[in-house]
């Protein structure tokens, strides 16, 4: 009997072990996904210099993340759209030209939503908007379009995609 009590002592410790390393590391994606959003906002205002703050704060979110918890499956995902995300934040960062950091969000944004669909960390309903002037999609937090690739000249252009509901 006390071998069987230790046992499932043993299995509820690993267990809550798990569930908490877990934890963390949604806590991480969604300090990654909250830096992102940063990033897509500055850009949507036309803020050229702020995304260039706010891509440095995303790349640190990205190597944040205690990705070593990560089911096998997912954990292969995750360290694919994590180098992408890495070196097109580089890119956007290396750039004052705003069309230039455009167009490397735009590999964020589908590496951040390989990584939602993926991993399915977010703790907030998440909204994939489209833009078909741009032809390119992105991750909004909030339902009213915000397009990144275009800002105030084209401020609301584009639909939503696909919602993805908190986990």
């Amino acid at each position: 009997m006390k071998k069987i009590l230790g046992l499932v002592v043993l299995i509820a410790i690993g267990t809550t072990a798990f569930t908490y390393a877990q934890n963390n590391t949604d806590v991480a994606l969604n300090h990654m996904l909250t830096a992102y959003y940063e990033v897509k906002n500055a850009l949507a205002t036309d803020k050229k210099d702020v995304a260039i703050e706010k891509v440095k704060i995303l790349s640190a979110k990205v190597d944040a993340v205690n990705h070593k918890n990560l089911p096998a499956e997912e954990h292969k995902i995750f360290m694919e759209q994590a180098a992408i995300i890495k070196s097109k934040s580089a890119q956007l960062a290396g750039s004052k030209d705003i069309k230039t950091q455009r167009k490397a969000f735009e590999g964020i944004s589908y590496a951040m939503i390989k990584t939602l669909k993926g991993l399915k960390f977010n703790t907030q309903t998440v909204y994939i908007q489209h833009c078909p002037m741009a032809k390119a999609s992105w991750v909004n937090e909030k339902e009213n379009i915000e397009n990144p690739y275009y800002g105030s000249m084209m401020f609301d252009c584009g639909d939503i995609s696909e919602t993805i509901k908190s986990k």
